[in-house]
């Protein structure tokens, strides 16, 4: 009988929780740990979360995931860890403490230091090195007024005592020791994130760095998304396992759904929605809107570049809808809801709680609630807000067509929305291309553990991955073109209601 590591393990730490997911040798899901982390806002528009609950949280979800499949680290062959992006931690090298919360991708108190470093230049100041507009959402500025607010971080951190990530830094630093030697690396997709990092040389940029004033100094080392970056710390949850793979949450959902070829593109549903399209090994600079991103690295192959639409709010917006309205009591309530009126009823939601992501990069939009008359119910309301997802995808891939000169002709989709039947067929009809939803819809976190898995020789290829892959479900376009194209005009006039709704003269 082999005594080989039959299984790998991906650590998911999401937005709203932490996941570990013991995968097989065919892809398949053998156990699931998870656990909800606290949402802090201290005030309108931030959004925070603690790096040390997180963590806590991760040793947890393993040891649930273990348990539940009745094995423990010697049957691993390796960990693979996917994270949210952009969300990012500041910590002392010495102490292992946070000097701040976790600042979120969501959050939008770094505006004002966007707008200082946009200059007469504009939003597109250093877009042509990193391949991102200077935005709220992403990671450098997040440092830079954690640096400039938290008294003594600027003076700790020019003295080399702070360093700085992404939760995948965070995470591995820990694993492999914290301030008993832990590893301070992140991976190509995670730095590609952070407006600090030159897109083609995939090394940081100084320059830039030097404008935020952020040392280069805390920054973790760029290494590829599929190697060992070191091991288990000996005392720990996980003693010995390889470390072996890292990619950014929407990264490791193109790698999980197998889209290695050009053109191919994937949706995944969650918190808010990410649309990408691989676009091969050289960078295409997108004149519609989107982002220029790297895709996945494996050891020393070139990297592999993806255009990116990224959508703020979506499964967000259900969750709204059962939190601050209660018009829903669960999140699955929402589609018979909707399905219960045959139309919205002539409402659009735009749900700009932080401002609009691509293709608008609106961060002065505020969420509007259109089009209503007295005959609109809350069974229309739920509708819009689900309609809203698919509208807002639609415009990402349309930009997305311009920009790669080729149309995605079928869209891969994960995440949790997919369960809503209602919302799929109804993004199908808006595409007016077929929508896949494959067996395994965790496909973000089998991404990580596929990325894992390479690096030890547990899966040998992306051939092999692909050979995974199974479809369980498609939706094909319906309905009348004509309609879904006056819905569509209808939400993009309901779009422009969202603009300007941010008082300039109030912090």
């Amino acid at each position: 009988m082999s005594t080989d590591p039959q299984y790998v393990m991906a650590i998911d730490q999401g937005t709203t929780s932490s996941r570990a997911i013991i995968f097989d040798k065919q892809g398949r899901i053998v156990s699931v740990g998870q656990l909800e982390h606290q949402q802090i806002f201290p005030r309108a528009g931030w959004v925070e979360h603690d790096p040390l609950e997180i963590w806590r949280n991760v040793r947890k979800v393993v040891a649930d995931a273990e348990a539940s499949a009745e094995i423990n680290a010697r049957d691993i062959a390796a960990v693979g860890i996917t994270n949210q992006r952009e969300t990012t931690v500041v910590w002392d090298r010495t102490t292992g403490e946070p000097v701040y919360n976790a600042i979120v991708w969501q959050d939008t108190r770094t505006q004002k230091i966007v707008e200082e470093l946009a200059g007469d230049a504009g939003p597109d100041r250093y877009k042509d090195r990193v391949g991102l507009p200077l935005a709220s959402y992403f990671s450098g500025p997040k440092v830079k007024w954690i640096l400039d607010n938290v008294d003594g971080a600027r003076e700790r951190a020019e003295r080399g005592d702070l360093l700085m990530g992404t939760t995948d830094s965070w995470l591995v630093w820990n694993m492999t020791g914290g301030t008993d030697g832990g590893v301070h690396v992140t991976d190509v997709t995670n730095a590609s994130r952070t407006m600090l990092m030159n897109l083609e040389s995939l090394d940081w940029n100084e320059e830039i760095c030097a404008d935020m004033g952020i040392p280069v100094s805390m920054l973790p080392e760029i290494r590829s998304s599929s190697e060992v970056y070191g091991r288990g710390r000996t005392r720990g949850f996980l003693p010995e396992v390889p470390i072996a793979g890292i990619l950014g949450d929407q990264q490791a959902a193109m790698f999980g759904q197998a889209c290695f070829e050009k053109g191919m593109g994937k949706n995944t549903y969650g918190t808010g929605s990410f649309v990408l399209m691989n676009v091969g090994t050289e960078v295409v600079h997108s004149q519609n809107g989107l982002l220029s991103t790297v895709c996945y690295k494996l050891g020393e192959q070139p990297a592999v570049y993806a255009l990116e639409g990224s959508i703020a709010v979506t499964g967000s917006l259900v969750q709204w809808l059962r939190d601050n309205l209660g018009i829903i009591s669960s999140a699955p309530e929402v589609e018979p809801l909707a399905a219960s009126v045959a139309d919205n009823g002539g409402a659009y939601f735009v749900p700009a709680f932080s401002g609009l992501f691509a293709p608008h990069w609106r961060s002065d939009a505020r969420g509007a609630l259109v089009g209503l008359t007295r005959y609109v119910t809350k069974a229309h309301i739920a509708r819009a807000a689900l309609e809203a997802t698919a509208y807002q995808s639609r415009e990402v891939v349309e930009a997305m067509n311009a920009d790669a000169g080729v149309d995605i002709t079928e869209l891969k989709v994960d995440g949790g929305m997919t369960a809503n039947e209602l919302l799929m067929q109804f993004q199908a009809d808006q595409l007016g291309v077929p929508v896949i939803r494959p067996e395994v819809t965790e496909t973000t976190a089998l991404g990580a553990a596929y990325a894992a898995g390479i690096a030890v020789g547990f899966w040998y290829d992306t051939a092999e991955v692909a050979r995974n892959w199974a479809e369980d479900k498609r939706w094909e376009p319906a309905g009348d073109e004509q309609e879904r194209g006056r819905l569509f005009r209808n939400w993009q006039k309901a779009v422009t209601k969202s603009f300007g709704w941010v008082d300039e003269d109030v912090d």
